[in-house]
């Protein structure tokens, strides 16, 4: 057989393979002198020029192809490493292109078996030892910090709640997600094993329903009954032991709504009993609905209590609200229920118009439904009952997550977000300027402001307050102290003290990036609290992609995008936002254990584009172009009223993953006395978010919360890929994983049955605008008998 000269490579390499390669090396060039034209990195139009060298000398059958492209590959890997150290995800996306065709041009092709090219074993070599860097990196995680939570035990006061209950949204009003339960531990949790699962028959997908529409409740445990809400409102009673329905209400929700969500996060439980004359509820269920009611049903058997609501069986919402539109109020998360108390905040559409509801928060009797009191953050003063006839102030901020409730101390704390829109703060009022974005403490018995503490000042960012604010008694200096630990989006964990206010770790002003949009301000400062989870700030060298290409791209666009670092002010050309609005927490809010005095915190990290849109007219929709929302349904971010629409999404590449270099989820611990992260990993699978199932554990996004226990366990299913997990709460690691057959956005919960086991409950039933797998679930898992 005749031997091709040592400068010619076999046929088959050439003249495709040559010009493909120099396509995606013109296509690199170009890419990379644009970047390089924005202030960029030439590495990618230098990459692009060797790789259409590669592709000329191999159409032409150069063995010196081999040798350029070692010399590439190598340099590559080189430059991968200074940019974004020993991490498998940025050298995977900076040499994964470059790699494979690598291994092509090493391919023993047919028609030249035997062949001897010269150039292939440097080339060889080079390959061989990008991929001993590339496994050298799965031995070592630059992102995880390794540590434990100190093993405190100290003694708590008797709780209001019997331990094998769970009796509010976060197990009591304090909101701390810890159940005092032993039996699960970090040496047999992994023996648990589904004992029950009841389906509630409730899907998204029903005419009228928003994108938005997602199954995140947490049931309550009280005695041997469970008690659940579905998206489309119903109430559900089961029993604890055996997961066997015993009644279900339906609301008859009344007509079209315009709704933005549509989920329920939990109803609320008072044990009375009602002083009413011919009450039939001894005890009370409490359930807001979607259009705008606040139910009272009888625990027993579903049925409304007759002596609530002037013998109805509940209130409306809508009375004495400005801007009616049914469903663009309501109160998506459950009331706080004190002794003589409910209290109801709601949410209001967000940046559709600037002429919306009140976010005023209401305290109602607990046997009647009588108003007591009414706080409105447009008219913060005056928290009398509303006059007939008079309304509250339209589109003040509105507390849309969970409250948190001290009866001793007598104050409801609860979180608030802005007055609408949330982008362009131009017309704020001085009193929603005041109370945006706060957790504002309130008394009891009169509902006015004891104290509140601002979060961000002059918020452009929706950084709402999202999270329910945990109540722990923290031991500083020997003394116990009453303190607050309130989550925000923007990554930091203010620890207060809940009597006055006042930070326990040190709070301090920094320094924000300036240059609001016309007509609009920026604060000169903003509060970062002494424990913070807020993500280094992004360079270039963060960006990422599945390849060389989008990442480039990614690349293009960071250096296109205004970012001056967090705070960076939305803008007419696109702005950086990050973390984004998705918050690094969000209404999941955080897991405290009370007796350690440490928290179990999940942060997510994900970067949003902000872009404002010049608005011409009050009607126009700029952002929802050709394709509104049917009506009733709400056109989002359109802001009527205000100068600008806005744009607003995850900064991801043109394959649709995200910008930024994973992770982009944790599960973490720290100390709330010293305010130390003592440990952090990434956490879950891009399994469900992949054309294959992948379980590539990359760091995925959370949404929903923890729940630790006495036992040493934490668990949590709110990741995107479809699974429960537990973790060990003193250093954070995995111990335990199950599948789930939807998504897990929901906080989980504990409890003991009937027959002593310890049960964990997890609701799967996916998220609307995450797009997980859409469920019904509702599963119990417990050890074997």
């Amino acid at each position: 057989m005749p031997i091709p000269p040592p400068s010619a490579l076999p046929l088959p390499h050439r003249p495709i393979g040559g010009g493909v390669i120099t396509l995606l090396g013109l296509a690199l060039t170009g890419g990379g002198v644009w970047l390089a034209a924005l202030g960029g990195s030439w590495f990618y139009a230098g990459a692009g020029l060797l790789l259409i060298v590669i592709g000329v000398l191999l159409a032409l059958g150069r063995r010196q192809a081999l040798a350029v492209h070692a010399l590439l590959l190598g340099t590559t890997v080189l430059w991968a490493l200074w940019e974004g150290g020993l991490d498998w995800w940025p050298l995977a996306a900076r040499a994964d292109v470059f790699v494979l065709v690598a291994v092509w041009l090493l391919l023993p092709w047919p028609g030249a078996p035997g062949v001897r090219i010269r150039g292939r074993g440097v080339l060889g070599a080079v390959l061989g030892a990008s991929l001993l860097v590339a496994v050298a990196t799965w031995f070592f995680d630059p992102h995880d910090v390794g540590g434990e939570l100190p093993a405190r035990d100290l003694p708590l006061a008797a709780a209001p709640v019997p331990d094998g209950d769970w009796m509010a949204y976060g197990r009591t009003g304090f909101g701390q997600r810890y159940s005092p339960l032993r039996e699960i531990t970090p040496e047999n949790v992994a023996n648990l094993r589904p004992a029950w699962t009841y389906r509630t028959g409730d899907f998204r997908g029903q005419p009228g329903d928003p994108v938005e529409t997602t199954f995140e409740v947490t049931p309550l445990k009280v005695d041997n009954r469970l008690y659940l809400c579905t998206p489309h409102q119903s109430v559900i009673a089961l029993d604890a032991t055996t997961g066997k329905e015993l009644w279900r209400h339906d609301p008859k929700v009344q007509g079209e709504l315009a709704l933005q969500h549509l989920t329920c996060r939990g109803v609320s439980y008072h044990p009375g009993p009602s002083p009413v004359p011919g009450d039939t509820c001894p005890s009370k269920l409490f359930m807001p609905t979607a259009d705008g009611r606040l139910l009272a049903l009888n625990p027993g058997n579903g049925a409304p209590c007759t002596g609530f609501g002037g013998g109805t069986g509940h209130i409306d919402l809508w009375a004495g609200m400005p801007n009616v539109n049914r469903g663009s109020y309501y109160s998506t998360s459950p009331a706080v229920v004190t002794k003589r108390l409910v209290i109801v905040g709601g949410t209001v559409l967000d940046n559709v118009s600037t002429t919306e509801p009140s976010g005023v928060i209401r305290a109602f009797d607990i046997d009647t439904g009588t108003l007591v009191w009414n706080w409105d953050a447009g008219n913060p003063d005056t928290s009398t009952p509303l006059a007939a006839g008079q309304h509250y102030t339209p589109s003040s901020p509105n507390s849309w997550s969970v409250s948190s409730v001290d009866e001793t101390l007598g104050m409801v704390y609860v979180p608030l977000g802005n007055q609408p829109p949330d982008q362009w703060g131009g017309a704020r009022s001085a009193a929603a300027e005041r109370y945006s974005s706060s957790v504002v403490a309130l008394d009891l018995a009169t509902g006015q402001v004891r104290w509140h503490f601002q979060t961000v000042h002059h918020d452009l960012w929706d950084y709402d307050v999202p999270a329910q604010p945990t109540l722990v008694d923290l031991t500083i200096n020997g003394a116990p102290v009453p303190a607050l630990v309130q989550p925000t989006k923007q990554g930091e964990l203010y620890v207060l003290d809940r009597r006055t206010g006042q930070p326990l770790l040190p709070v301090t002003e920094k320094a924000a990036p300036q240059g609001a949009a016309a007509g609009d301000r920026t604060a000169p400062s903003q509060p970062v609290s002494a424990l913070s989870f807020d993500p280094p700030p992004l360079t270039p060298h963060h960006m990422w992609g599945a390849t060389l290409f989008d990442q480039l791209a990614c690349r293009i666009a960071f250096h296109q995008l205004r970012y001056e670092g967090r705070y960076t002010p939305p803008s007419t050309g696109g702005s950086l936002i990050y973390p984004g609005n998705f918050g690094v927490f969000n209404w999941g809010g955080v897991a405290v254990d009370p007796q350690r005095q440490v928290v179990f915190a999940t942060p997510t990290y994900l970067a949003f584009v902000s872009t404002l849109v010049p608005r011409a007219d009050g009607t126009t929709q700029y952002v929802q172009g050709k394709s509104p929302p049917k009506a009733p349904l709400p056109a989002l971010n359109e802001n009527f009223g205000a100068p600008f629409a806005v744009k607003l999404g995850p900064f991801t590449s043109p394959l649709g993953i995200p910008c930024q270099a994973p992770p982009w989820g944790y599960v973490a611990g720290a100390d709330l006395v010293t305010g130390k992260v003592a440990w952090r990993h990434r956490n879950g699978t891009v399994r469900d978010i992949t054309p294959l199932p992948l379980p590539f554990r990359m760091g995925v996004p959370n949404i929903g919360g923890p729940v630790v226990t006495a036992g040493g366990v934490a668990f949590l299913s709110g990741t995107i890929d479809n699974a429960v997990r537990a973790y060990g709460v003193t250093d954070g690691r995995m111990l335990w994983e199950q599948r789930l057959p939807a998504g897990g956005q929901a906080t989980p919960m504990t409890y003991t049955g009937e027959d002593g086991r310890q049960y964990l409950l997890v609701v799967a039933g996916g998220h609307g605008s995450l797009g997980t797998t859409p469920g019904d679930h509702v599963i119990a898992y417990a050890l074997p008998r």
